[in-house]
This record gives structure tokens, C-alpha cells and sequence, in this order.
């Protein structure tokens, strides 16, 4: 059977990506990551590297290191002389990995009420603001990077690792196919301000508006941002 080769439509160029080249390879692979959560790279189509790179501004040779990594993470399969397929992933799969995530977010961001330095919290806040400033630009990419920015590093704040490392993982077996739907709708903005929401209620020391929102905010991933 004939595979079919999509070439990625115009999208957002990766921000300036400085530093030294591990660095800028895992800014890419950030990117990449970010496009397939957000849903604008779809299952089951195949894109190729010089397709992508055109798209976010950069060199080829990166962009196909970056989906070797996400190979190894089963987010994608080469396809030889291709590209790259996106890997699918089940409505079943979607609503276990949620599920995961809820049972270890919410009551870890919860227990930061009682433990969490303030100076820590607050300095999570310009993080916020990046994403509410992608949310109204309708920049999906550079939503789901902030987004997974500021909760991977509320909840390093933990001091536990390794709980970091699976929520991570899961966020990036994650879809979100209906971010583009909020845009259009105008909602998109007011679930970004749910993390100041999060921000306030921890400097707060109240634990229980901390896991009302956390559980709210979570709820859309399969809830309103699922289709």
C-alpha cells in the first residue's frame, strides 16, 4: 500500500533558539512535541523532516534528530525514505493516561500549599503569563510548551523526580484535538488564567481551593479540550 506523505502546512516559526546545540536540539524537540499534543500534527500521517523544518524555521538535520528522540518514546515510527507516521492513540488510552495524571497532580499540587516556598510559587508566575500571551495569539504550539513548562515545574517543586519524569511522559503521550475549536470560540483564555488561579490559591495556603481548580483544570483535558 502507498504511504502518504504530508507535507506540514504553514504554521508558527520555533521562537530564537540560542545556546549551545543540545540545547537547540531539545528546543526542537520541545516544539515537536508541543505540535503533536496540540493535535497539528495528526495520527497517522507521515511528515518529512525538510517538510517540518521549512515550517518552524530551522535546518532539516535537527528536526530529524528531534523525531528520532520521539521515536524512542513511541511518538512516532520512521517510515524509510519517507518521514515520519505519528503514532495514534486510543480515546481508551487518552482517559487511562488522564486518569493517571489526575491521581498524582492534583494531590501533590494540593500538598505545595503547606510545603511550597513562596518566593518558588511566585517566581512560577511569568511562566502564567506566557501562557495566557499564547492564548490569545491562538498559538497552540506555544500554549502546550508553556503549559507543560509551568506544571512540570510546579510540581518539581515536590522535590520528588521521578513523579516529575512520568507526568512529563504522560503530557506527551497526551492529544488536545480540540484547542483549535477553543480559539475560535474564545475560550482558550480563560482556561490559561487557571494558573494564576493555582498560583494565587498556593500563596494562599488554601489547599482545598488549590485542588478544586487543579481538578477543574485538569477535567478539560478530556472534557472540553478532548474533541
Amino acid at each position: 500500500m502507498a504511504v502518504r506523505r504530508t507535507e506540514a502546512p504553514a504554521g508558527p516559526a520555533l521562537p530564537s533558539l540560542g545556546g549551545t546545540r543540545p540545547n537547540y536540539r531539545e528546543s526542537v524537540v520541545h516544539a515537536l512535541r508541543a505540535a503533536l499534543v496540540a493535535g497539528e500534527l495528526r495520527p497517522g500521517e507521515v511528515y518529512s523532516a525538510p517538510s517540518l523544518a521549512a515550517r518552524f524555521g530551522v535546518s532539516a538535520t535537527p528536526v530529524r534528530e528531534a523525531m528520532l528522540d520521539l521515536c524512542k518514546e513511541g511518538l512516532v515510527a520512521p517510515v524509510p525514505n519517507k518521514g515520519f507516521r505519528v503514532a495514534a492513540v486510543s480515546e481508551a488510552q487518552l482517559d487511562e493516561y488522564t486518569h493517571i495524571r489526575s491521581l498524582i497532580e492534583i494531590p501533590t499540587t494540593a500538598s505545595l500549599a503547606d510545603s511550597a516556598d513562596p518566593v518558588a510559587v511566585e517566581a512560577l508566575r511569568e511562566a502564567a503569563d506566557a501562557i495566557v500571551a499564547a492564548a490569545a495569539d491562538g498559538d497552540l504550539i506555544a500554549y502546550v510548551d508553556a503549559d507543560t513548562t509551568f506544571h512540570l515545574r510546579l510540581l518539581a517543586l515536590a522535590g520528588n523526580q521521578h513523579l516529575v519524569t512520568v507526568v512529563g511522559d504522560l503530557r506527551g503521550r497526551s492529544r488536545l484535538y480540540g484547542l483549535t475549536a477553543l480559539v475560535e470560540q474564545g475560550r482558550l483564555q480563560a482556561s490559561a488564567e487557571e494558573h494564576h488561579e493555582i498560583l494565587d490559591a498556593l500563596l494562599a495556603r488554601d489547599a482545598p481551593r488549590v485542588r478544586d481548580v487543579m481538578s477543574r483544570h485538569l477535567g478539560h483535558v478530556r472534557g472540553i479540550w478532548a474533541h
